[in-house]
């Protein structure tokens, strides 16, 4: 299991464009999409906060489903940042999960609990307090 989870992001010269990479030695990258200048090269801060929300779901409810015997064949979450526009105030995250495989409801149920106390949710859920300084 690694430890304190460690992610750093360098922007150079490309407009938008940032390398993102990780204390395990992942990489990847993010950018705006063309119409604000970006080069759409990789996914945009937004979609890149729903990925991990739709990730840690994914993996939360697919790792209890296994330890249950579950009959759990496939999960697909999708999610949109304010479908209905931008509220006047906060942000609205609508999750869709959906559950292959020959599931009872109470087990659907079960995993739709565990979906809502994924750590992503709880993450972005709960208080979140961000200390920048300069480096």
């Amino acid at each position: 299991m690694s430890g304190t989870p460690a992610v750093t992001a360098i922007l150079q010269e490309t407009p938008y464009l940032v390398q993102i990479s990780d204390d395990l030695g992942h990489t990847w990258l993010a950018d705006e999409p063309l119409e604000v200048g970006g080069g759409n090269v990789g996914p945009s801060p937004e979609r890149l906060i729903l990925g991990s929300l739709g990730t840690c779901t994914a993996i939360t409810v697919k790792m209890v489903a296994a330890r249950r015997n579950w009959p759990l064949t496939g999960i697909r979450v999708e999610l949109q940042l304010n479908p209905e526009g931008k509220p006047e105030s906060g942000n609205d995250i609508v999750r869709r999960v959906r559950l292959e495989g020959g599931l009872s409801d109470e087990q659907r149920a079960q995993l739709l609990k565990i979906a809502n106390v994924c750590p992503m949710h709880k993450l972005l859920t709960g208080e979140i307090r961000i200390h920048t300084d300069l480096g």
